[in-house]
């Protein structure tokens, strides 16, 4: 028997999703503190809570930050 009304559905809904995904960093921020270093030069300076090193510029070359822990991580 085919349905071909447009009425809502009688189904009960049992998805089997099953997402959870962590995301970057294994879903953890990396905290307050740290530093951002110039992945060109090595200067460093301290983290600001809420900004992200990657919008940062180095004051030394103008090259983009990373953080500190995550430099680390990718060597």
């Amino acid at each position: 028997m085919r349905n071909l009304g447009k009425g809502q559905g009688l189904g009960n809904g049992k998805g089997l999703g099953s997402g959870g995904g962590r995301g970057r960093n294994n879903g953890g921020g990396l905290g307050v503190g740290g530093s951002c270093v110039c992945a060109k030069c090595g200067e460093k300076v301290a983290h600001q809570q809420g900004v992200k090193c990657t919008t940062l510029k180095c004051p030394k070359c103008g090259h983009a930050m990373i953080r500190e822990e995550l430099l680390n991580q990718n060597k």
